[in-house]
């Protein structure tokens, strides 16, 4: 199974609606193999965002994600980096799909309630970042059978 890492952000955190983006990831069929509330760092912030340090909206980016606990979760299924990305909807939220989380959730492109890696290789990075491999889970669920069919069943299970 691949995995990915999604950032729910402390704006969502403000506004109580972290059980409700979780939500639609398990409804999906995707698995939670970590989760964990944390402050991040100025350090976290600059290597999480290191991209955009020169930005000048990075002080704006770093106080929002300073400004409440995150919620960061290592996400696993089939394809799971693009999934969640076709999920979550484009960066500004006001250009978002509706059905998207980011569409459905907020109206900013700063606020966007929520950040997920871009590639697979971006995840590796990005998970081995906020999580260490004590703290990663693999079990065997008892509805992926019948999540995947045929020959995803024998693929993915």
């Amino acid at each position: 199974m691949e995995r990915t890492l999604i950032l729910i952000k402390p704006n969502a955190l403000q506004r109580g609606i972290v059980g409700d983006i979780i939500t639609r990831f398990e409804r999906k069929g995707l698995r939670l193999a970590g989760m964990k509330m944390l402050f991040m760092t100025d350090e976290l912030v600059a290597e999480h965002y290191a991209h955009l340090v020169e930005r000048p909206f990075f002080p704006y980016l770093k106080a929002s994600m300073q400004a409440a606990p995150l919620i960061a979760c290592c996400l696993e299924g089939a394809e799971a980096v693009e999934t969640v990305r076709l999920m979550v909807g484009v960066t500004n939220s006001r250009k978002a799909l509706p059905g998207t989380i980011r569409g459905d959730f907020s109206m900013s492109g700063e606020q966007n309630v929520v950040h997920a890696s871009d590639s697979v290789e971006n995840a590796l990075v990005e998970i081995n970042r906020f999580f260490n491999p004590a703290e990663l889970y693999d079990y065997e669920s008892a509805v992926t059978r019948f999540e995947y069919g045929g020959e995803e069943s024998q693929k993915y299970m």
